[in-house]
């Protein structure tokens, strides 16, 4: 098998997106990565991950699933996933834990807006969605709605009054756990004052 075919193989295995551990475990140095990189084989998309120089098409997803696999999405973007928006991101909205490295948040191939979440708030309301094929993170419809309340501020009038309005439709929704989170998150008095009149309707 010849080099090109090898790095087909590996970039195969992994869906599009190797690291440079995973070349050097089918025999490649770093030193071969650098040369494989400047042969115009593959293509860095950030530090130490590389896809095929010529795959113009690889999924955002898989680039979210691959290179950012704490991240979870959120607000803008999950609004979209569960049909509470008809508005189609510009770019991807996600959440990491505050703590989390912004050199990993260089991207160049992929356009997202990340939001820093305090670690006690991080994980609530994490559950896992089907992405264009992809398993992603994702905030549940209870903590995408009580997130619209605590960053009001960051999103656009007409989505937000369109998402509560498709909540309070939406026969999947679970309004003591949509309470439980707002008290968590202390939104519940902005919340209630707006959702109290929807789901009464």
């Amino acid at each position: 098998m010849d080099k090109a075919e090898r790095i087909k193989k590996i970039l195969a295995e992994k869906d599009g997106i190797a690291k440079t551990a995973d070349f050097v475990a089918e025999k490649f140095s770093n030193y071969d990565v650098v040369n494989l990189c400047e042969a115009g084989y593959i293509e860095r998309i950030r530090h130490g991950y590389y896809k095929s120089a010529d795959q113009k098409d690889i999924k955002d997803e898989q680039i979210l699933a691959t290179l950012l696999p704490e991240s979870i999405v959120c607000l803008e973007s999950a609004l979209y996933y569960y049909g509470y928006s008809d508005f189609t991101p510009r770019q991807w909205t996600v959440a990491v834990p505050r703590t989390f490295s912004r050199t990993r948040l260089k991207i160049a191939c992929l356009q997202f807006k990340v939001y820093f979440i305090q670690p006690a708030l991080f994980e609530v309301g994490k559950t896992t969605g089907i992405f264009n094929g992809v398993h992603l993170s994702v905030y549940d419809r209870e903590r995408t709605i009580c997130d619209c309340f605590k960053y009001r501020t960051k999103l656009d009038s007409e989505i937000f009054n369109k998402a509560l309005k498709a909540y309070a439709c939406d026969e999947k929704k679970d309004v003591c756990n949509l309470i439980g989170y707002a008290k968590e998150m202390k939104v519940y008095r902005r919340m209630m004052d707006v959702m109290g009149v929807l789901l009464n309707d």
